[in-house]
C-alpha cells in the first residue's frame, strides 16, 4: 500500500516484503536481529542488513564497504513508515562511506523499502545476543567501543524465536516470561480464535501458562502468553506443535459463536494493546 501523502497512515507498512511478520517483531518485541537483505540491480544491488536498532537510534549507516545497515526501531517522519525508512537507505546509499544518516527528509516521492529493496531475498531473521552486528567490519574496535557495547548487550532482554511456531518469540522480561506470536490474519479471527479456545479452558500454550492479551503492531496481530519463571524457549518449543494445530483450527473456524464463546471474546477485546 502506498501514501498519497506524508502524513498518510499506512496501515500495514512491510506489507509485500517477504517476513513482514518478522520485520514487525524487529520493529516492535526484539531488542536485537538482523537480517540480510540487497538493493534491486537498478539501485547497486548493495548489501543492506535491515536492523532492529542502531547507536543513537541513527536511522542509516553507509559502512566502510559501501554496505548500509539499516535501523527500524529508528523514529522516522510521516505516516508510512516504510517510507520513511526507505528515505533512510536512499540517504544512506548517496552519502560517504563511514557516515551515518540523521535527519530525514521525506517527501511524496521518497521511495518506499519495497521500490529498494530485492524482493527475491530470503529475508531470513537472525536473532542476537549482543549489539556486536553494530561494528563497521573496516573499523577499528578500540577499548571505548567495547565498553560502549558491553554497556548496550547489558540491556538486551534475552529473546529467542520458537523453531516450531512461526514468528514467535520468546522473551525472558525479568520477573516474567513471555511468548509473543506476531499473526497476519484478520483480528477479528484472531480474536475469535482465542475467545473458542478461552471458553474450552485451552487458550494456555501448556501448563502454567496464560493468555494475557495481544498488541496491534504495523497492522498485525500479536497475542501474548505470560509463561512460569524458567518455562524457556524450550517449554514453549515442547507445547508449539500441538497448541499451533489447537490455534489454527480454531482460526480455521467458521461456526458461530457460541455464548461462553461470546463472553470470553468480550474480555479479550478488552485487552487490546495498539503499539505506535
Amino acid at each position: 500500500m502506498a501514501s498519497t501523502s506524508t502524513h498518510d497512515l499506512v496501515r500495514r507498512p512491510f506489507e509485500g516484503i517477504p517476513n513482514e511478520q518478522d520485520l514487525v517483531a524487529m520493529r516492535q518485541l526484539i531488542p536485537a536481529a538482523t537480517i540480510a537483505a540487497t538493493t534491486t540491480a537498478e539501485h547497486g544491488s548493495v548489501p543492506v542488513v535491515l536492523a532492529t536498532v542502531l547507536p543513537m537510534t541513527w536511522p542509516a549507516v553507509k559502512r566502510s564497504d559501501g554496505s548500509v545497515i539499516l535501523g527500524l526501531q529508528s523514529s522516522v517522519p510521516g505516516g508510512d513508515l516504510s517510507r520513511g525508512l526507505g528515505q533512510a537507505l536512499a540517504q544512506a546509499l548517496q552519502t560517504s562511506p563511514g557516515t551515518p544518516v540523521g535527519a530525514i527528509g521525506v517527501t511524496t516521492e521518497s521511495p518506499r523499502l519495497q521500490d529498494l529493496l530485492d524482493l527475491s531475498g530470503a529475508f531470513a531473521i537472525s536473532v542476537e545476543d549482543t549489539f556486536d552486528f553494530w561494528i563497521d567490519p573496516g573499523s577499528e574496535r578500540t577499548s571505548d567501543v567495547n565498553q560502549a557495547l558491553a554497556q548496550a548487550n547489558e540491556s538486551i532482554m534475552p529473546t529467542a524465536a520458537v523453531p516450531s511456531l512461526p514468528h514467535g518469540y520468546w522473551v525472558n522480561a525479568g520477573p516474567k516470561e513471555h511468548l509473543r506470536w506476531v499473526l497476519d490474519a484478520d483480528e477479528d479471527r484472531v480474536i475469535d480464535a482465542v475467545a473458542r479456545l478461552h471458553a474450552r479452558r485451552e487458550s494456555g500454550i501448556g501448563e502454567g501458562t496464560k493468555y494475557v492479551g495481544s498488541f496491534r503492531a504495523e497492522g498485525l496481530s500479536i497475542p501474548v502468553w505470560d509463561l512460569p519463571k524458567g518455562y524457556g524457549v524450550d517449554g514453549v518449543e515442547a507445547e508449539a506443535a500441538e497448541f499451533r494445530a489447537r490455534f489454527e483450527e480454531a482460526l480455521e473456524s467458521t461456526e458461530p459463536l457460541t455464548a461462553l464463546e461470546r463472553r470470553a471474546r468480550g474480555g479479550i477485546v478488552a485487552r487490546q494493546v495498539t503499539l505506535r
